[in-house]
């Protein structure tokens, strides 16, 4: 499980190789898709390690070539990456949003320095932890987490994304408090990414903007 797998790589070292598999996949992807499709943001997961490591930062930015690819790349950061390392994570995050590349802080308001480094870092997205969004109907708390979060990515030029929406009613409701964009269950079921290029060309009509 990703929960046994990953910090066993981060202790071996190997999570910079990982994280390049990823992006390089990623980016294949992207060249291959038909002309005349739209190409989406994907977002892609890196680890602390390797926002701390020249040599994947200098391998990244040579496959990001090409600036209309780099627009449709997001890097999601955790909090405790871009915190274990933040000079490295700003530098890393300037060097690749000059090459049009985006950003995402994962899993925001898990931790207790959320706010505090908010300001440092040069981010697109704040992704809402799941933790706040699952009871958001019933739990005035929840709701007044996620409506601070808003606000301070409002102030700050940042959309919010909420993730593990699971009900229509929690949509509903996030939707109410004014957040951008929803991740979950209830707005797409995980799929293979073979599939990207027939979704974009007739996706869905029943699905929620996300």
């Amino acid at each position: 499980p990703p929960g046994e797998f990953i910090p066993a790589a981060e202790r071996y070292n190997v999570m910079p190789t990982i994280d390049y598999w990823v992006i390089e996949e990623a980016v294949r992807v992207l060249r291959a898709l038909p002309s005349g499709l739209p190409r989406p943001l994907l977002a892609v997961n890196v680890s602390g390690t390797s926002l701390s490591d020249p040599v994947y930062l200098e391998r990244v930015v040579g496959l990001l070539r090409e600036r209309e690819i780099a627009r449709c790349v997001c890097f999601e950061v955790t909090e405790t990456a871009a915190v274990t390392s933040l000079d490295g994570a700003v530098d890393f995050m300037r060097e690749l949003k000059a090459r049009g590349c985006r950003f995402s802080r994962d899993d925001f308001g898990s931790g207790w320095s959320s706010f505090r480094y908010l300001r440092s870092l040069p981010v697109d997205f704040l992704k809402i932890d799941g933790q706040f969004v699952g009871n958001v109907e019933s739990d005035a708390v929840d709701r007044s987490m996620i409506q601070a979060i808003v606000q301070v990515g409002r102030t700050l030029g940042i959309a919010t994304v909420a993730e593990k929406v699971e009900t229509g009613g929690v949509l509903d409701t996030l939707g109410a408090l004014g957040v951008d964009y929803a991740q979950g269950f209830h707005v797409a079921r995980p799929a293979p990414v073979s599939g990207l290029a027939a979704w974009l060309d007739a996706p869905p009509a029943s699905s929620p903007q996300a």
